[in-house]
């Protein structure tokens, strides 16, 4: 999910989600915002990565393999 969306940011989107799915599901931040400090915010958010643009694809499906392996 994108940290810059409108109206409610992704930094909202993950607490509300994690609060409600109790972290059932991965949500993984997707943003051009790269710094230590943005890194800190979402993962205190509720993301479980935080991964910078350009999407690299490669490392998203590590994460979901990872992902799949810890839940099956």
């Amino acid at each position: 999910m994108d940290v810059g969306l409108p109206r409610m940011d992704g930094y909202e989107v993950a607490r509300r989600l994690r609060a409600e799915h109790d972290g059932r599901m991965m949500i993984v931040a997707l943003t051009g915002y790269g710094s230590a400090e943005d890194r800190a915010r979402a993962l205190a958010a509720g993301f479980d990565e935080h991964l910078t643009k350009p999407l690299d694809v490669e490392r998203l499906q590590q994460l979901i393999a990872k992902r799949s392996r810890a839940t099956a």
